[in-house]
């Protein structure tokens, strides 16, 4: 079933490129105003100039979500244009280039984590204090497989992955009795930039995921743009606290 965004307002951080584009594209096709969040100004302003030239109602915002004033920011800006805020996609992220946990610098370690945990922590704590005053939402935080299982090599980065999914199901409980649903989703090794430059600087990585990837393929954006908009949406409104791999398979092994 399709559910309408209709009168809705969506927040998508990392939303120039890969599954934050997919999924603000699919926020806006299904009826949603959508603020597009990304550290690339230049690129994430002319996808919303694209998504507003066809009809939708979009704004691109640039954000570094390691900083917690931007972040705030950019809540503020989505309320003020939107007038309200009803479904969010933490999906802003970076890679770390695989290393044993000994090798790993702590300046490394601090890099990827500013990102990909204190990030998510930020959105989500501006986020929250809007949709307390409304009494409803859905957040939907961007995890991982890495934060599911352990890899050699990943440690830094499922480090932050593994926090992820703590964070939302902490606040998950905290606001499940206010109208706030928080959920996260974990993406297994999908078609990306991001995933295409790691390959290219590991260039037999690619044999080894498919070889472990009971679908034989990688994925595609829009699977965790459906995801995720299912997350959001009153389908899933029994949905609490839940880190839902959407991966081919492989962490069912």
């Amino acid at each position: 079933m399709n559910w309408s965004f209709n009168d809705k307002t969506a927040l998508v951080t990392g939303a120039a490129s890969g599954m934050g584009l997919a999924t603000a594209r699919a926020f806006a096709e299904a009826g949603a105003a959508v603020a597009l969040a990304d550290v690339r100004e230049d690129a994430v302003r002319a996808v919303a100039d694209e998504f507003v030239a066809v009809g939708h109602k979009a704004i691109g915002i640039r954000c570094n979500v390691a900083d917690e004033a931007e972040v705030a920011a950019m809540v503020a800006q989505t309320v003020a244009t939107f007038g309200r805020l009803d479904a969010a996609f933490n999906n802003a992220g970076i890679q770390s280039p695989a290393a044993e946990a000994a090798d790993v610098s702590g300046e490394e370690f601090d890099r990827v984590n500013a990102v990909n945990l204190r990030g998510v922590w930020a959105c989500m704590k501006h986020e929250l204090r809007q949709m307390r005053e409304q009494g409803s939402g859905a957040i939907v935080n961007c995890s991982s497989i890495g934060g599911l299982i352990g890899l050699p090599g990943r440690a830094a980065y499922h480090a932050g992955k593994h926090g992820v999914i703590g964070l939302t199901r902490s606040a998950a409980l905290e606001y499940a009795p206010r109208g706030i649903r928080i959920n996260a989703v974990c993406p297994g090794t999908i078609d990306t930039p991001m995933v295409a430059e790691m390959l290219a600087k590991e260039p037999d990585a690619m044999k080894e995921i498919l070889r472990d990837q009971p679908i034989g393929r990688l994925g595609r954006p829009d699977e965790i743009a459906s995801a995720v908009l299912w997350l959001c949406s009153p389908g899933a409104s029994f949905v609490i606290g839940h880190a839902l791999a959407v991966d081919g398979g492989f962490t069912a092994h």
